[in-house]
């Protein structure tokens, strides 16, 4: 029997389009891996993550986990 394991740190889902958001916003959201509107990616847990996601908080989700 396989297990699978949960991915430790955040997922972030990008639920608003950066169409007329600042230049700096969207490269934040690039940075994440995020680039079309329903785009996800898991990212580490860490000060660095939470600082682009708190920048661009307004535009994705996030799920602990």
């Amino acid at each position: 029997m396989a297990t699978k394991k949960k991915a430790a740190g955040l997922t972030v889902k990008l639920v608003k389009s950066t169409i007329g958001s600042k230049k700096d916003q969207i490269a934040t959201a690039h940075a994440l891996g995020l680039h079309k509107l329903g785009d996800s990616s898991v990212q580490p847990d860490n000060a660095q993550t939470r600082g682009k996601i708190n920048k661009i908080s307004h535009l994705v989700k996030v799920i602990e986990g």
